[in-house]
């Protein structure tokens, strides 16, 4: 790798540890001063030396008993200060690291709430979760002990070398002759430590994506007998992450070993020409001891920098992942102050839900494909339900997405009662139009907490009436009624009764828009019949864009578009379409099955 690129990455490196400062700010002079008491106890290590020099010249060599009895509670006293102010400086880190660990896991998680559907359907969810969790430890690690001993270690190994060079600057000469060599090491080290740190953690990430996927799919692997597959799948990737960890482990006993090397044969020099010198009368034992004491005392400052470095490179990739994903823009809201009133644009050609000349492609979309939609003219009027039929792949789904702006179109635009919806707030818009998806999603919460996050001011009558229209009795017989847990996903209960509940949810706040994506398709034809009975009387009081499949659905809307290639090919009547379009009454005579999309 040219040097160039090396000196850009640690800059890097440098660059997205500074960006912790908004988070470390508020705590700053809890860290400051743990740093200096950690400066403070690391120093007093270095008076021991000069406190045994004076009792190897003055009480040891004058027989002085009582001297060296009060040298010795000396060091006693000495050694029990550092260890207190050591254990203070603990204290001081833990409960800021915490509250920082704890405010950049909100920042992350909020800021994931924000981002477009685009972003998560290119980011495997194991690499998120990897970096509000193990990401996050490495950061508080950081900030626990490299951010405050580096610190602390490097004034100490200055101080003393001064001391050092005060007691005898030849022998301190001495030591100070490998302090470049490993200068160079400990640069090299950095560099290839912090590559293979980011592919670390980049196998972490996925690594959690397999587990996750795993548990949430524990029902395919076992109905279909993939375990030894899966297994051996989640083998390669931990033996991929092993082989990395070990790289890892490869690099830090090599730089741990130079780091203790070189500095014992220097102590090791410095030892035979002091006794020399001693020998010779030029150096007192007393200054000989104290000497080689500050030498011991500086090995630990020295030998942990390798730890250290690797902590802080770590450190530093965890956080350039962190802010790879908080750095992606959130979704952008234009809106200005113009608002949709509760009565505003209900008749005419203004009102109701209209598509102008709508055109959508993917983001990630290679240049010059064909959009996804493309050329969409479509005009529900208030009060009117638009069932929208077609092909797989023909785009129904992601017209449906298009609305509540789960995705922004790249043409034309759409309107709300005469309101392009690009100029209404997210979230108003998202409180006029409400939508219930093919593949329900339900959280690890009650009934009625899933059920009224379509309304948030929901009441209990509002509940009880969703539940009602739905068909979703059966949540009465339910051990704890609405108030019964579903767990993850809502595994615990059926496809058709999940089903049920996201159109309750859909319809507990009583929009003015629904957008409805084959709301039917897990249900029994009887039940689906109740539920079609009472969805009529909804679509009645609600302009209702209904993506189908079935011939029933169908029959609840008062037109249907046929929808062929992302055009719309059609427009009429479910009967006019039977007997004007083949390609209608083809898909109406269940050649492309039920539940396509």
């Amino acid at each position: 790798m040219p040097e160039t690129h090396a000196t850009d990455r640690q800059l890097s490196g440098v660059r997205s540890l500074l960006r912790l400062w908004p988070y470390v700010r508020p705590v700053r002079r809890r860290l400051a001063a743990a740093a200096l008491v950690g400066i403070i106890a690391s120093c007093l290590s270095l008076v021991i030396p000069l406190v045994l020099k004076w009792i190897v010249d003055g009480p040891v060599s004058d027989r002085d008993t009582r001297g060296v009895w009060v040298g010795a509670l000396m060091l006693f006293g000495f050694g029990v200060a550092e260890a207190l102010l050591f254990g203070l400086r603990r204290w001081l880190v833990a409960r800021p690291l915490s509250w920082v660990e704890a405010s950049m896991r909100a920042d992350l998680y909020r800021h994931l709430q924000r981002l477009p559907v685009a972003f998560h359907d290119r980011w495997p969810s194991g690499q998120l979760l990897s970096r509000g969790t193990t990401d996050l430890m490495l950061v508080r690690m950081f900030l626990a002990f490299p951010l405050t001993f580096l610190l602390v270690n490097g004034v100490t190994i200055v101080v003393g070398f001064v001391i050092l060079l005060m007691q005898r600057w030849t022998l301190g000469l001495v030591l100070l002759a490998p302090a470049i060599p490993l200068m160079i090491l400990c640069k090299v080290f950095e560099e290839k430590y912090s590559k293979v740190a980011r592919v670390s953690q980049d196998q972490v990430g996925d690594i959690t994506t397999v587990v996750e996927e795993s548990v949430l799919g524990i029902r395919i692997i076992k109905g279909f007998g993939r375990h030894r597959s899966q297994a051996l799948a989640f083998r390669e990737l931990s033996g991929r992450l092993r082989s990395t960890e070990l790289v890892k482990a490869r690099l830090l006993a090599g730089i741990w070993a130079v780091i203790t090397t070189i500095p014992e044969l220097a102590i090791g020099a410095a030892l035979v020409l002091g006794t020399v010198q001693v020998a010779d009368g030029h150096l007192s034992a007393g200054t000989l001891v104290a000497f080689l004491s500050t030498a011991l005392a500086l090995r630990w400052p020295v030998e942990s920098i390798g730890f250290l470095l690797a902590i802080t490179q770590d450190a530093s990739t965890a956080t350039q992942r962190y802010f790879e994903v908080i750095d992606v823009a959130e979704e952008a809201d234009e809106a200005g102050p113009a608002a949709l009133s509760p009565g505003a644009g209900g008749a005419g050609d203004t009102g109701g839900l209209r598509f102008e000349d709508v055109e959508f492609r993917y983001p990630d979309a290679a240049p010059g494909t064909p959009p996804v939609l493309d050329g969409i003219d479509l005009h529900i009027r208030p009060g009117e339900t638009l069932a929208v039929v077609g092909a797989t792949g023909s785009g129904k789904t992601t017209l449906t997405a298009l609305v509540p702006r789960l995705h922004e179109i790249t043409g034309g635009r759409i309107t709300l009662d005469g309101q392009d919806i690009t100029a209404l707030p997210r979230e108003q818009l998202r409180e006029l139009v409400s939508v219930a998806f093919e593949e329900p999603t339900l959280f690890s919460a009650s009934v009625a907490e899933n059920v009224r996050m379509g309304a948030a001011g929901a009441d209990d009558d509002a509940l009880l009436r969703a539940l009602s229209t739905a068909q979703a009795d059966f949540v009465h017989e339910l051990p704890h009624g609405p108030d019964t847990q579903v767990g993850e996903q809502g595994l615990s209960l059926s496809g058709g009764q999940r089903q049920r509940l996201a159109l309750a949810r859909a319809v507990v706040g009583q929009p003015r828009f629904l957008v409805l994506d084959d709301p039917l398709s897990a249900l029994d034809v009887h039940t689906e019949a109740l539920v079609e009975a009472a969805l009529r009387r909804v679509l009645a009081e609600t302009t209702a864009l209904v993506i189908a499949h079935r011939p029933s659905t169908v029959l609840l809307a008062d037109r249907v578009a046929l929808l062929s290639n992302g055009r719309i090919d059609a427009v009429g009547t479910h009967h006019e379409l039977l007997q004007s379009n083949a390609e209608y009454a083809w898909l109406m005579s269940g050649a492309e099955g039920d539940g396509t999309r």
